[in-house]
């Protein structure tokens, strides 16, 4: 299938209803408003296809980026490709729902992750944080610097009530995400959340709290301690 059929099949699949939600959440036009799950038949009829994901993510329409992530190859993705599509992706969902769930697939996902972390650019900040949730919770604890992800468990404490918005999401994500994915530092996930408190965010002039340390008793007490997902994408 070549970017006009596959433009085609998603305008089909679109839903008004769908549409209305992903521009209450930040996206823009162009969209056609299609459900994720929608996606998977006609992910099947295409598979793994980079140079036409590349198509799709580069047409601006939030339903083709997203789609774009769903078939990309990670593997066949430099760096420069990452720091293309985050500069591209507009909003979280892009940034991070498939630019980082792209890259969490990738050997070079940490050293990305971290340098988008350190860069004060709030999406930026948000897929790396974001990534390192996704790495937690797929890969195996012993691919993991103990120390480094304690220290990163340190920064969030120290810095994520002044982080930019979207990055106080993510940032309280990774510490929940310790807690339940990555046994060795569930203690001091534990007590960092406790330290941390509600963290307030704000969106359409509207305050709400985040709360790490309620989502980590509810997960403790459905038994989900050490959960690892089998693939990172769908």
């Amino acid at each position: 299938m070549n970017l006009e059929m596959v433009m085609q099949e998603l305008e089909a699949l679109g839903k008004e209803r769908t549409k209305k939600k992903y521009l209450s959440n930040g996206a823009h036009e162009p969209l056609f408003g299609v459900a994720t799950g929608h996606m998977k038949p006609l992910f099947r009829k295409i598979k793994r296809n980079q140079a036409l994901a590349e198509e799709l993510y580069a047409t601006g329409n939030y339903d083709a980026m997203y789609f774009a992530g769903v078939i990309a190859d990670p593997k066949a993705m430099s760096e420069a490709d990452f720091e293309r599509w985050i500069d591209q992706a507009y909003f979280y969902m892009l940034s991070d729902y498939v630019v980082a769930v792209t890259l969490a697939e990738t050997d070079i996902a940490q050293e990305v992750a971290d340098k988008w972390i350190a860069s004060d650019v709030e999406l930026k900040m948000s897929a790396g944080w974001s990534c390192y949730c996704w790495l937690l919770g797929n890969r195996p604890d012993s691919e993991f610097s103990e120390e480094k992800i304690a220290n990163m468990l340190e920064l969030v404490k120290n810095t994520i009530h002044d982080a930019p918005e979207r990055a106080k999401h993510a940032m309280n994500n990774f510490i929940y995400t310790v807690a339940v994915s990555y046994s060795p530092l569930h203690d001091l996930a534990v007590k960092i959340a406790k330290e941390v408190g509600p963290v307030e965010v704000n969106r359409d002039k509207k305050s709400k709290f985040l709360n790490a340390s309620d989502n980590i008793q509810k997960a403790v007490d459905k038994g989900q301690l050490g959960f690892k997902r089998k693939y990172v994408r769908c």
